[in-house]
C-alpha cells in the first residue's frame, strides 16, 4: 500500500476525470475505479495510473478494493443512489470515506453511521467539493465572529462556467420538488425559490434565491446555529418563471418529462472546458445575526466550482493519508477548521463586522 495512494471510485466522470489529471501537483497517485472500462482504461493509460473495474454492488469486488488502500475518494453520483454502498463497505474495511455530494438527504443519511465510523477509527467527510468546502469554512468563521448568532445565510454565484452532466443529471432528479431551510434547528421544507435578494458579492451585487443547498445539513452541525437558510445567483427574469413552479410541480415530476430533460443534458458536452473553467470563477457570501441584530459578513472569490472540487478533494485527501483526520461523520471545517478553504490556490477573502 503506497502512501500516497488512494482510489478514486468514479474516475469517469467529469470530475473524477479531473481529479485523477490534477493528482500529480499533490504527489498523490489515484488508483482509477468504476464501471465503464472503455473509460477508465484509457484514462489510466494516458495518466499512467493504475484502474479497476467493478459495480458497487458488487460488494465482495468494492471491498476487495477499498483493503487496499488508506481513503477513497466517491465522485460516482447521483449519491442518493451510490453512497450507502460506500459508506457501508469503507465501515468494513477500515477504509476513510470522502465524496463531492451536495444532497441534504445523504448528508443527513452519513451522519447516522457517525457512532460506526468512530469505531472503526474511519473518518465519514461527505462534501469534499465546492458543493460545501468554501461555504462550511465561512460558516465557521462566521460563528467566530458572532458566538451568539441565531440565523446563518449562505450564497453562492458563478461568474461564467457551466455543469456537468453529473450535476445536471442531479439537478433534474429534483424537478418539481420543494426546498429547505432549517428552522430552530430542524429541517423544514419550503418551496424552491421561496425567498430572494440581491446580494453585494463584493466584485458584483448579484441576484440570488432560495435552494435547498447542503449546507442546511452541514453548517448546522458545523455551527450549531439553528435558523439556516442557502442561496444561488440566477437571473432576475428567470427567478420570475420559477416562482410559477408550484403550478407544474406534477407535470416536473413525470418520468417523461425527467427523460427528456436527461437525453437533453447527455446531448451536451460532459462540462466546462479547461479554458471555460480558467475564465470563470466563483463567488461566496455568508452573514450571521444575533438576536439583538448584530451582524457579521464574510465574502470569498476564487475558482470555478469545478477546479475548486478539483483541489479540495485532494487537500482533503492528502491530509487523510498524512494521518491528519478526525474519526466519525464529519465536515470539512469542523475537520479541518475555518481555514482549510484558503489552501486552496487563487481563494480571496473579505470580512465585513
Amino acid at each position: 500500500m503506497q502512501s500516497n495512494s488512494f482510489l478514486l471510485y468514479g474516475a469517469n466522470g467529469y470530475t473524477g476525470e479531473l481529479i485523477a489529471r490534477y493528482a500529480h501537483h499533490y504527489n498523490l497517485q489515484p488508483i482509477l475505479a468504476g464501471r465503464r472500462k472503455e473509460v477508465i482504461e484509457p484514462l489510466a493509460s494516458k495518466l499512467n495510473l493504475s484502474y479497476t473495474i467493478f459495480d458497487l454492488d458488487d460488494e465482495s469486488a468494492l471491498r476487495s478494493a477499498l483493503k487496499k488502500v488508506k481513503a477513497v475518494i466517491h465522485a460516482a453520483g447521483p449519491f442518493n443512489y451510490t453512497a450507502k454502498q460506500m459508506v457501508e463497505a469503507c465501515l468494513q474495511t477500515g477504509t476513510h470515506y470522502i465524496d463531492i455530494n451536495g444532497d441534504i438527504a445523504v448528508f443527513e443519511m452519513i451522519k447516522r453511521y457517525d457512532d460506526a465510523a468512530k469505531k472503526a477509527g474511519i473518518m465519514l467527510l461527505p462534501g469534499a467539493g465546492f458543493d460545501v468546502v468554501p461555504t462550511d469554512c465561512v460558516a465557521l468563521q462566521l460563528k467566530k465572529l458572532l458566538p451568539d448568532a441565531i440565523g446563518l445565510q449562505l450564497a453562492f454565484a458563478t461568474i461564467g462556467g457551466a455543469v456537468s452532466h453529473g450535476t445536471a443529471t442531479t439537478m433534474a432528479a429534483r424537478l418539481g420538488e420543494k426546498g429547505a431551510v432549517r428552522k430552530d434547528g430542524k429541517i423544514i421544507r419550503r418551496p424552491l425559490g421561496e425567498k430572494g435578494m440581491w446580494i453585494d458579492f463584493g466584485p458584483k451585487k448579484l441576484f440570488v434565491m432560495s435552494i435547498p443547498w447542503g449546507d442546511i445539513s452541514t453548517a448546522y452541525f458545523t455551527t450549531g446555529i439553528p435558523d439556516i437558510e442557502t442561496y444561488t445567483g440566477i437571473s432576475k427574469k428567470i427567478y420570475s418563471v420559477l416562482k410559477l413552479q408550484p403550478l407544474f410541480n406534477w407535470l416536473l415530476r413525470t418520468n417523461f418529462i425527467r427523460r427528456y430533460i436527461k437525453n437533453k443534458i447527455n446531448s451536451r458536452p460532459a462540462g466546462p472546458n479547461d479554458q471555460q473553467r480558467n475564465n470563470a470563477s466563483s463567488l461566496i457570501w455568508g452573514q450571521v445575526r444575533n438576536a439583538e441584530g448584530k451582524t457579521a459578513t464574510v465574502r470569498l472569490s476564487g475558482p470555478e466550482g469545478y477546479t475548486l472540487t478539483t483541489h479540495s478533494a485532494l487537500i482533503i485527501v492528502k491530509k487523510i493519508l498524512q494521518a491528519e483526520f478526525t474519526p466519525g461523520y464529519q465536515t470539512p471545517a469542523s475537520a479541518y477548521s475555518e481555514k482549510l478553504v484558503m489552501e486552496i490556490p487563487g481563494l480571496q477573502k473579505n470580512v465585513v463586522g
